[in-house]
């Protein structure tokens, strides 16, 4: 019997299955069923399911108690093999796959809802264009021979693989939540901000920095309008260009430091503030929306909740339940070690292969011993600062890990001259000529991040569009893609291996950031945990970069309070 079965929900209700072969067309008939729990439920044989969107199937399954091993998402699938053709930015949904397969009209996705506040399911889904089971078929085995066509097919099809089990990685973490405690948050809150006033308006901490603010600068100043204390500087004979902390933190002016406070508390208070509290937990979990390969370069993002911006003194409310542990984990200097693993280079995949500090190595072979020199070094390379004395740092580098600084310099002449920039698995960068959004945050340009009162904004931080930056920003851009793209890669696998351990335990995977990962669990199984992690980090460095001597090392902290992790 087939391991790999197709399934469809039925417009008018049911679903449909049907075994598939290995080049992904049917293997047996068609077979409507009236149960999506009992459809799967009732064949514990099947290794992969394939289905047009995890999220769109998966909650229903998990609500049920049903847990799948494996997947492929149809749409996911889509979108990567777009971007891998150039065509970044098109129609992913499965009605538009089979349409452009069929020469037809193609439909344009439907709008990503707005998540709901402390709901595991939307109340509002956007309804896609129906397609049948037949059609999804049809779609996967095209697919399939795409896939074929790729420069690396099998890259390319572990690329689909790993982000298909991120979807499911994702799905899990959205109905388990993070473990929060209310009264803790509560608490926080009126140490740093005081008593609330009736009416919703500022607490009285806000309240005193704002007429601090106000009397430094000698006439009423709004601190919460940049506009406003933008004048007061002017009027003050100091010219700023905005608020942000890097330009007023230096000048002297005794409107500054209650000024930066206040900027601080009332992030807080906005971002993650009572009325947040009151949206966003429920039943002692904080429970945003995980999206997996939310940006270009495959980084998750979370609609709605904040949950990747908690600030530290906000973590302290992330509390591990009555005689279990959160167990955290930070990747190690993950950036120069998957440029290591990418580049091949030889000198770079030593000092990254060691069990030593990996600035400190590459400080001992390139900087007379200069750990911060060699980490500046590193990191301009990857994120395009090469200039003044990033590129005296640059050229020591480059003498010493040529290859490594060939691998990035490359990418960024493709991405100025427009072209196509991809990861070690395959995930590609779109041209300046079809892109539509590239991450400002990972591209290196400044900005304020605007955030709504409920602190319910997508995480994935303001985007400008990537065709509209010049060509020297769109080089740096794809400098860092190819870095920070392939470890989005790796990260993918790291889950999948780690779910995939958990799975005979009561543990639960309920965080995940870029390089940092959460698990809860009982105290008894805490460093089973531990072991688990680092052996997920070795499978998955083996798994996308083949067998290299790079190590991928985590930091662990087995704790009860998130913020004792760091």
């Amino acid at each position: 019997m087939s391991d790999r079965w197709a399934l469809g929900v039925v417009e008018e209700g049911g679903v449909e299955v049907a075994p598939l072969g290995p080049d992904g067309l049917p293997v047996g008939p068609v077979r409507r069923e009236a149960d999506l729990v009992q459809a799967v439920r009732s064949r514990p044989q099947v290794a992969r399911w394939v289905w047009r969107a995890t999220a769109g199937t998966y909650p229903r399954l998990l609500a049920a108690g049903v847990r799948v091993e494996r997947c492929y998402d149809l749409e996911i699938a889509e979108n990567l093999l777009l971007g891998h053709e150039g065509r970044h930015g098109e129609p992913r949904s499965a009605a538009a796959a089979l349409a452009r397969l069929r020469g037809g009209p193609v439909p344009a996705d439907p709008p990503q809802r707005a998540a709901e506040p402390g709901s595991q399911t939307p109340l509002f889904e956007p309804r896609p264009v129906h397609v049948p089971l037949t059609d999804l078929i049809d779609v996967y085995a095209e697919q399939q021979r795409r896939h074929d066509a790729t420069a690396r097919p099998d890259r390319m099809r572990l690329l689909t693989a790993a982000e298909s089990a991120g979807t499911l990685v994702a799905a899990e973490m959205n109905r388990t939540g993070l473990p929060w405690s209310a009264a803790v948050h509560r608490e926080v809150l009126h140490e740093l901000l005081g008593e609330r006033y009736t009416g919703g308006g500022e607490p009285r901490r806000l309240a005193e920095l704002a007429e601090e603010v106000s009397v430094a600068f000698g006439r009423r100043v709004r601190p919460d309008l940049p506009a406003d204390v933008v004048k007061a500087f002017a009027r003050a004979g100091v010219r700023v260009r905005s608020t942000r902390k890097w330009e007023i933190e230096s000048i002297d002016h005794p409107a500054v430091k209650p000024l930066l406070e206040y900027k601080r508390l009332y992030r807080i208070w906005v971002a993650h503030g009572w009325s947040w509290l009151q949206d966003w937990v429920r039943d002692g979990r904080f429970r945003p929306e995980f999206l997996a390969g939310g940006t270009v370069t495959g980084r998750w993002v979370t609609n709605g909740g904040g949950a990747l911006q908690i600030p530290k003194v906000i973590r302290r409310a992330c509390v591990a339940d009555p005689g279990w542990r959160l167990v955290v984990a930070d990747a190690d200097q993950m950036e120069p070690r998957v440029l290591a693993a990418i580049s091949r280079d030889p000198g770079l995949m030593d000092v990254a292969g060691r069990e030593t500090d990996l600035y400190q190595a590459v400080s001992d072979r390139a900087f007379a011993g200069d750990r911060a020199q060699a980490k500046l070094a590193v990191l301009g390379a990857v994120y395009g600062q090469t200039s003044g004395d990033g590129l005296k740092n640059l050229a020591a580098l480059r003498r010493r890990f040529p290859r490594a600084v060939a691998y990035v310099d490359d990418a960024a002449r493709a991405g100025e001259e427009g072209r196509l920039v991809r990861t070690w698995l395959g995930r590609t960068c779109p041209p300046a000529a079809r892109a539509s959004e590239a991450a400002a945050e990972e591209a290196g340009i400044p900005q304020d991040e605007p955030i709504d009162a409920a602190g319910s904004s997508t995480d994935s931080a303001w985007t400008p569009g990537y065709a509209s930056l010049d060509s020297r920003a769109r080089g740096r851009f794809a400098r860092n893609f190819v870095v920070q793209g392939s470890a989005a890669d790796w990260t993918l696998f790291v889950l999948a291996a780690l779910r995939r351990a958990l799975a005979g335990m009561a543990a639960e995977l309920v965080f995940f950031q870029h390089d940092e990962v959460i698990v809860h669990c009982p105290k008894e199984e805490a460093e089973a945990v531990v072991v688990a992690i680092r052996e997920a980090a070795e499978l998955a460095g083996r798994l996308t970069f083949g067998e290299t001597p790079v190590r991928f090392p985590f930091t662990t902290a087995v704790v009860e309070c998130y913020a004792d992790a760091k």
